[in-house]
């Protein structure tokens, strides 16, 4: 039988990748996006994409309710992907701002999450995949808010896994680190409109910052293509035994592990290295 996912975020990078990806593979794949013009676009490439927006508790659910009757009241399986990065030093982060940046990656995913579980607990099978990051398993300086929320990301994953043991429904988590994507131009938009560097102490980190954000090509080393997470996505959905966590790229490897083998503070040195020369 065809299968079915709900994928968050296809409107570029891993989302669009990954949708591509499985219809390929034959899954029927529900390509959502927060905004209309690129949902339009999905569906001009032959997706049933719908508007999700994540920071709209009535968006979730029309787009849940529509895909369940679209398919009799199944789905098998969730992607969340959609999320961007609120850059800013934390002295710096208004309540609204990191507030904002829960709403998304957070919040709305919890809620798109909550929504479907009773599709898939009636149907006693499923499969939910969490993009979280490289940044969920390790911080690094003025990406504070969007630390916080893949921190916050992996517990409520975590959590949920143990209490859906026995139920069929599978979750794994994906751990991208740099990814070839739009995120570092959404993310400078992001810091344009919420961060004010000239009253900041931080203004000369800003600037170093803002070259990262805006620099062409890659900005950071072992920067892989989308691909190379769908090939994560593919085997948490397709293999019988899926993994609880996928690493993807070598600074994800190589930070997950060198957090258990070093001190906290010989983390931090290797931390703040690491942000020093992905700024150069």
């Amino acid at each position: 039988m065809e299968k079915t996912i709900l994928i968050t975020g296809c409107s570029s990078g891993i989302g669009h990748c990954v949708a591509h990806g499985l219809q390929a593979r034959g899954w029927r794949v529900f390509a959502t996006a927060r905004l209309q013009h690129d949902v339009e676009t999905l569906s001009g490439l032959g997706f049933e994409s719908l508007q999700l927006d994540l920071n709209d508790p009535a968006s979730i659910a029309r787009a849940v309710d529509e895909i369940l009757q679209r398919t009799g009241g199944t789905l098998d399986a969730l992607f969340n992907n959609g999320a961007y990065g609120q850059p800013g030093a934390v002295e710096d982060l208004r309540r609204d701002v990191i507030r904002a940046q829960f709403e998304t990656n957070v919040f709305g995913t919890l809620e798109l999450t909550n929504r479907v579980l009773p599709a898939m607990r009636r149907q006693r099978h499923g499969r939910i995949i969490f993009n979280s990051s490289l940044l969920g398993l390790v911080a690094m300086p003025y990406r504070g808010a969007y630390n916080a929320s893949k921190f916050a990301l992996e517990g409520l994953a975590d959590t949920l896994r143990l209490e859906l043991t026995g139920s069929g429904i599978h979750v794994s988590l994906i751990e991208p680190g740099p990814i070839i994507s739009r995120f570092r131009d959404n993310a400078h938009a992001a810091y344009l409109l919420n961060i004010d560097p000239e009253t900041s102490v931080h203004r000369e980190a800003y600037v170093r910052m803002v070259q990262r954000l805006t620099k062409a090509g890659p900005a950071a080393p072992f920067t892989l293509p989308p691909e190379a997470v769908l090939d994560r996505v593919i085997h948490a959905l397709e293999s019988p035994r899926p993994k609880i966590r996928y690493y993807v790229t070598f600074p994800t490897w190589l930070f997950a592990t060198l957090r258990h083998l070093l001190s906290y503070r010989a983390m931090d040195r290797v931390l703040r290295r690491a942000s020093k020369i992905e700024g150069r």
